[in-house]
């Protein structure tokens, strides 16, 4: 399937700064760079960051903290949001933003890693690409000099 991105609003780019802080954060921390933000209506429910390293977990992804720190939320609470990702959702994280019936989701960039961006597309999840800059450059130094935990991160040996 070939996946068409819509454009970004105004406002992306600030939600989008957010989910870069966290990104930011888990690097301090020893952890993969990659934050998220939930926000529904413009308000920020939740934030979050890859802790897989940190809490030694194996499913803490970004988008996976950021939800588990909305904690439970009604239906509508999600189906009404937009999950900002500094990187191209995994399949897992996908799953999960399919699961809470999230319509929108704004990708900071999809450069170091292509996730299951059509899988959420055919799903009718509309997708916004930001191709940022700072998130491409946090993942990429984070692959380099980090690659063994970067490859157990995506489930690779």
């Amino acid at each position: 399937m070939s996946r068409s991105y819509r454009a970004a609003t105004p406002d992306d780019a600030g939600f989008m700064k957010l989910a870069i802080e966290q990104a930011r954060l888990g690097l301090a921390e020893g952890g993969v760079p990659i934050g998220a933000a939930l926000v529904v209506n413009g308000t920020v429910i939740a934030v979050g960051r890859n802790r897989r390293v940190q809490q030694n977990s194996a499913i803490r992804h970004g988008e996976t903290d950021c939800l588990e720190n909305a904690g439970r939320q009604p239906a509508s609470v999600y189906a009404s949001a937009t999950m900002y990702t500094t990187l191209s959702p995994c399949a897992m994280c996908s799953g999960a933003i399919l699961l809470y019936k999230i319509r929108r989701v704004v990708i900071g960039e999809s450069t170091t890693f292509t996730g299951a961006e059509d899988w959420l597309a055919a799903h009718g999840v509309e997708l916004v690409q930001m191709d940022d800059p700072e998130c491409k450059d946090l993942m990429k130094l984070f692959i380099t000099n980090y690659p063994d935990i970067w490859n157990e991160d995506i489930g690779h040996e």
